[in-house]
This record gives structure tokens, C-alpha cells and sequence, in this order.
């Protein structure tokens, strides 16, 4: 990112969890175009784009919970969403291969979330 891309209207985007899970789900949607439409990878595809964008769409959710523990409903949704995204990409993998280097750089960011959900959802639940 640069300076532009990070410092918009006085915030540091490159810490926008908001904006980096709808990132994310762009990223997801583009390498599934890549993946060859075959009976084995329709259904892979379909499951990944599904994991992979929910994870945004849970976190806006969970930004506008309406108590703590709906909050952390959420983002334990966000939690095991990037956990499937992880999976769905190794089967993507198993199936077309040749997509392993670009589909390991999506599964790295995948982990990196649900490392950064599991820490909130750890900090919430301690903070009960």
C-alpha cells in the first residue's frame, strides 16, 4: 500500500480490519474466476467464494451488534469463516494445482484473520 492507499481522510487503512476482510473477499473472487469450471471444481469454488466473502460480511455484523455478546457471536463467525476459506482453498488446490503458488499468498492472509478473530474473540470472552 502506499501513503495514498493507507492514509485516507485521517485514518490508517492499512489497520482497517473492515477493509481489509473486504479486500480479501475481492482477492477470493478474482482467483475463483481463475479456477477451470470442471463436476470437481464447481462445488469447490462455490463454497470458497462463500467462505471467503462472508468473512467481511460478518465482521460489518459485528460491527453493528447490537450487545457484547452478539459481537462475539460474530466475530466467532469471522473466526470460523476464514478457518473454512483456509480449507476450501487446499481443496481448490487438490483439484488444480496449478494455482498452489497464488492460492498459498490467499491461505497466508486466510490464517492471518483468523489469528486476528481469535485474539478478540480470546479478549472479549476474558473481559466477561
Amino acid at each position: 500500500m502506499t501513503n495514498d492507499q493507507t492514509k485516507r481522510d485521517g485514518k490508517d487503512r492499512k489497520f482497517d480490519l473492515a477493509e481489509r476482510t473486504a479486500k480479501f473477499g475481492e482477492e477470493i473472487v478474482r482467483f475463483s474466476k481463475q479456477v477451470p469450471l470442471t463436476v470437481v471444481t464447481t462445488p469447490l469454488v462455490s463454497q470458497l467464494v462463500r467462505a471467503g466473502t462472508s468473512i467481511g460480511a460478518n465482521y460489518c455484523e459485528a460491527n453493528d451488534a447490537y450487545s457484547k455478546k452478539d459481537f462475539l457471536l460474530k466475530i466467532g463467525l469471522c473466526k470460523k469463516e476464514s478457518r473454512e476459506t483456509m480449507y476450501w482453498l487446499r481443496m481448490t488446490v487438490a483439484a488444480f494445482p496449478d494455482l498452489k503458488e497464488t492460492a498459498r499468498k490467499h491461505w497466508d492472509e486466510a490464517h492471518q484473520l483468523n489469528l486476528i478473530f481469535a485474539t478478540i474473540l480470546n479478549k472479549g470472552r476474558a473481559g466477561e
